[in-house]
């Protein structure tokens, strides 16, 4: 959505964007590029499909703005999840 809406006020002629996601779990030891040393580490392989005719330049832009959009800095940032139980 951010892709979209960012291409659309730059009246960028992106037709339609397509995203693959994978998850794994992974060792941490085999993840030479992450700072935590936990045992298992959950690993999301994303890719993006930028359809339309679109300059080099203007596909790099839009994966700039793809690592930027809310979901994906929240989920590369540290994230707290705190649970509890509410009457129904």
């Amino acid at each position: 959505m951010t892709i979209a809406l960012y291409a659309r006020r730059k009246e960028w002629p992106l037709e339609g964007v397509t995203i693959r996601l994978q998850h794994s779990r992974i060792h941490a030891t085999d993840c030479a590029e992450c700072d935590t040393r936990e045992v298992m580490l959950d690993r999301i392989e994303s890719e993006i499909a930028l359809s339309g005719p679109l300059s080099e330049a203007q596909r790099a832009r839009l994966l700039e703005i793809a690592e930027r959009c809310p979901v994906h800095r929240t989920l590369t940032s540290e994230v707290s999840i705190r649970t509890r139980l509410v009457s129904a």
